[in-house]
C-alpha cells in the first residue's frame, strides 16, 4: 500500500486567508489524507477569516471527497514579518487592526502552538508580500525591497527557526515559489523575483541544517500563476494565465489542487529521501525558452 496515509499528523499552515489559494488547498489535501490541521492567518483578517469559515462561506470548497467537510484544529492570529514583540513597531500596535491582537509574532504563535498541542509534523510557508509589487525593480525603494524579502524569503527562515524544535523526527517543512526566481517575469517587481530566488536558496541551506539538527526535510514548489486573491495584488494575473495556457507543454488547466497534490507527496513518507529541492509543478511551462504563440513563429 503506498504509505499516504497522513493520520495522527498535524501540520501547520502559515497564510490562509480564504479558500481560493494554494494554502487552502494544501490543507484541504492534507486533511483528505488524515492530518490535523492548524492554521496561521494574517493579523488584520483573522476575524474575517473565523467569521466566513463559522458562517459556512467556505463549506463548498471544504468538502472532502467522502462528502464530509475538513475542519480547522485552531487558528492561529499571525504576522510573519515579526519574529518577538519587540520587533512589532508603536504605530503597528496602535494600529487598529492590531490593538486589540494578542500573541501573532512569529516565536509567540510557536509556543502557542506549544502549549496547546506540543508537536506538528508538517510546517507549510504559503504567504509572500510585497509593498511595491507593481513597480519595476529599477523604482523600488529600499524598504519595499526589504519588506518584500522580509514577508516573502526570511519568514520562512523564522518559521523553521521557531517551529523546528517543535517538528517531530521525520519531519516535512515546505514554501512555494514561482518562475520569477530565475527567469524575467516583466512586471513581478517589487523586489518580489529576488525574494523568490533568496527563499529557494535558503530551502537548500535549510535542507541541510534542519535536515541535520532535527532531522526534518526542507522543499519548495515552483507554482504556476493561479488567479487567487493575493495574486491579483500583481496587477496582470489574468495574463500570465492566459500565457501559461497557451504555451506550458501540458494543455490541461492548472488548478491550486495540483500543486496540493505535490505538498502532500513532500509531506509523506513517499519522499523521506527528498530535501533541498525546487518542485516544478506548472505544465512545464519552466521548461520552455520560446513563447510557441510568438508572431516571430508565424513567418
Amino acid at each position: 500500500m503506498i504509505p499516504l496515509d497522513l493520520t495522527g499528523k498535524r501540520a501547520f499552515i502559515a497564510g490562509i486567508g480564504d479558500d481560493n489559494g494554494f494554502g487552502f488547498a494544501i490543507a484541504k489535501k492534507l486533511a483528505e489524507a488524515g492530518c490535523e490541521i492548524l492554521v496561521g492567518t494574517w493579523t488584520p483578517i483573522v476575524k474575517i477569516f473565523t467569521k466566513s469559515w463559522n458562517n459556512g462561506k467556505f463549506d463548498e470548497s471544504r468538502k472532502l471527497e467522502d462528502g464530509t467537510l475538513f475542519d480547522i484544529a485552531k487558528v492561529y492570529s499571525l504576522d510573519a514579518a515579526f519574529d518577538t514583540p519587540d520587533d512589532v513597531p508603536a504605530d503597528v500596535k496602535e494600529n487598529k487592526r492590531y490593538k486589540d491582537a494578542t500573541g501573532y509574532t512569529i516565536s509567540e504563535v510557536a509556543q502557542l502552538v506549544k502549549e496547546d498541542f506540543g508537536t506538528i509534523d508538517i510546517l507549510v510557508h504559503s504567504l509572500a508580500n510585497s509593498p511595491e509589487v507593481k513597480k519595476p525593480l529599477l523604482e523600488t525603494s529600499r524598504a519595499g525591497y526589504l519588506a518584500a524579502m522580509s514577508s516573502s524569503a526570511y519568514s520562512y527562515v523564522s518559521l523553521l527557526q521557531h517551529f523546528g524544535p517543535l517538528m517531530n523526527e521525520g519531519g516535512a517543512a515546505l514554501s512555494l515559489t514561482y518562475i520569477a526566481s530565475e527567469r524575467v517575469i516583466p512586471g513581478y517587481g517589487g523586489g518580489m523575483s529576488s525574494a523568490k530566488a533568496a527563499l529557494e536558496s535558503d530551502t537548500r541551506t535549510l535542507a541541510w541544517e534542519a535536515g541535520r539538527k532535527w532531522n526534518i526535510r526542507s522543499n519548495v514548489i515552483s507554482a504556476g500563476p493561479l488567479g487567487s486573491r493575493a495574486a491579483k495584488a500583481i496587477g496582470f494575473i489574468e495574463k500570465m494565465i492566459a500565457y501559461s495556457e497557451k504555451n506550458a507543454p501540458l494543455i490541461d488547466s492548472f488548478e491550486a489542487e495540483d500543486v496540493a497534490n505535490a505538498a502532500v507527496y513532500l509531506s509523506s513518507p513517499l519522499a523521506r529521501s527528498v530535501t533541498g529541492v525546487t518542485l516544478y509543478v506548472d505544465n512545464g511551462l519552466h521548461a520552455m525558452g520560446l513563447a510557441s504563440d510568438s508572431p516571430t513563429l508565424d513567418n
